[in-house]
């Protein structure tokens, strides 16, 4: 189908018309010299020549003025069906995520570092799905909303540093966060991946009234406890074996995902991490509403390129009339 964008540029068309009134109801001729001899040779040129002459002149500006418009053609509309998941996470930034206990090429790191790492890679590989990205630990705070721009949710992860918001853990501040960023949403899955280390500790909201919000909602929520189980210390008294994540609420993060329809996790290096992300990569797409979109061809070229025939075309004749009628010297 043929259209303008901007089909009111068409009354342009008309604007010589009100050129050549005006200077008729003047009356006044050219001033300068060399035109005035041109207009007067042009006066006693034969009627078809005039005809001749003006013609390309209005095809030319009809043609910039159609140009102008920018005529297209919409083909047949073509309908994408698209599928995708809408996932928010949520990072916990206790002071505990320092701990060094995650290993990796037999060089340890700290948990924070093995979970950028991992994540890192989860969030580029969730090719239309939308991701939300919040952080927590005395409190909870959004980072990104749901957003398909992922290297904007793996930049804030990036940028996410130790004991930014505290040093103890918010883990239902952090779910009741996430339920009401999820509700702002009209879809039919909404899923949290909730990962964190130790047990809540901190917040206005407590994990179990923040589970019901989350099970009133509809939100599935997934928990990953990270830590180690063992760990090797020096100490004064000699070399020992602790558990690290002996902190960690495995009992509270396994009921929150039970009750929701999720799954609790258990990462205690970084191969478990990863296996874990893997899974999660398995969960169920949506479907959302079918896009629909015309494609759109640009005619703009046409009508400039008749425009700049016809002005080489007007051109040529103009230098052949002068030399064919206008006295030499």
């Amino acid at each position: 189908m043929f259209e303008l964008s901007y089909p009111w540029l068409l009354l342009l068309s008309v604007l010589p018309l009100f050129f050549k009134k005006r200077q008729q109801d003047s009356g006044t001729a050219l001033s300068l010299p060399d035109l005035a001899r041109l207009a007067g040779n042009q006066q006693h040129r034969p009627g078809w020549r005039r005809h001749v002459s003006t013609l390309p002149q209005a095809l030319i500006w009809l043609m910039l003025v159609l140009a102008a418009s920018q005529p297209r053609w919409l083909g047949e509309p073509v309908t994408l069906p698209q599928q995708g998941r809408d996932l928010m996470l949520a990072i916990d930034l206790s002071g505990s995520m320092d701990m060094n206990d995650m290993i990796l090429d037999g060089q340890s790191m700290n948990r924070l570092s093995a979970v950028k790492r991992v994540v890192g890679d989860f969030i580029l590989q969730r090719k239309g799905d939308r991701l939300g990205l919040i952080l927590f630990a005395d409190a909870a705070y959004q980072q990104t909303p749901l957003t398909y721009d992922l290297a904007t949710v793996q930049s804030f992860l990036n940028d996410s540093q130790l004991k930014l918001v505290g040093q103890r853990t918010a883990i239902g501040e952090a779910i009741g966060l996430a339920v009401k960023r999820l509700n702002e949403y009209e879809t039919s899955n909404k899923v949290l991946i909730l990962l964190s280390d130790g047990a809540n500790n901190a917040g206005n909201i407590q994990p179990l009234e923040a589970l019901a919000l989350a099970k009133a909602a509809g939100i599935k929520v997934y928990t990953v406890g990270v830590g180690a189980d063992q760990m090797v210390q020096q100490t004064v008294f000699g070399r020992r074996t602790v558990n690290p994540s002996q902190d960690l609420d495995e009992q509270l993060l396994t009921h929150i995902a039970n009750e929701t329809g999720g799954r609790y996790f258990r990462a205690r290096n970084l191969a478990e991490l990863s296996q874990i992300y893997r899974l999660l990569d398995q969960l169920e797409p949506i479907s959302r509403d079918d896009l629909t979109y015309r494609p759109q061809y640009s005619l703009l070229h046409w009508p400039l390129g008749i425009a700049l025939l016809l002005s080489f075309g007007l051109a040529i004749l103009r230098i052949n009339w002068r030399r064919l009628y206008e006295p030499a010297g």
